[in-house]
Formats: structure tokens, sequence, C-alpha cells
């Protein structure tokens, strides 16, 4: 049959496998999709991300002013920790 439905020697998707092609195409293509998606999800996540440098900058002076704030700290070297961050 030519023109018809289908058959085991090539069909649409399973290309001459029956069921099984059509099931694991299904898979490779869903497997496609969530790869494209999780390739999106990184992309976005590392632009985010790229700010991040000034916020931990803060949170290093923050912790300095803390240990000056305890004691545990002179002035000079709060003075000198400051100038290097």
């Amino acid at each position: 049959m030519m023109w018809g439905w289908p058959n085991m020697m090539g069909g649409f998707f399973g290309g001459g496998m029956g069921w099984t092609g059509i099931i694991l195409s299904f898979i490779f293509f869903i497997l496609i999709i969530i790869g494209i998606i999780l390739l999106i999800v990184w992309l976005v996540k590392r632009v985010t991300h790229s700010g991040s440098e000034d916020k931990t900058g803060s949170k290093a002076i923050d912790i300095l002013k803390e240990r000056y704030a305890k004691g545990e700290i002179t002035k000079d070297q709060y003075e000198s920790i400051k100038k290097d961050l």
C-alpha cells in the first residue's frame, strides 16, 4: 500500500518500528523541549546574577561593621580593611 495509512516499512513517526518508534519519538521530542527550557532558565539566571557582586561587597562591609562594633578589631584595622574592600 503506497499511498494509504503508514505501514511497517516507514510510518510517520516510528520509521518502521510501530508503536515503539512512536513512543520513542515522543520521548525524544519531550527531552528536546525540556532541554530548551533548561537552557533558557540557565541563561536567565546567569544574566540576573551578574549584578550579585555588589551585594556580596555590602555584606562584607556589614560583617566588618559588626566586628568593629563588637570590639574584635580596632579603628585602624577597620579603616584599613574597609579600604581594601
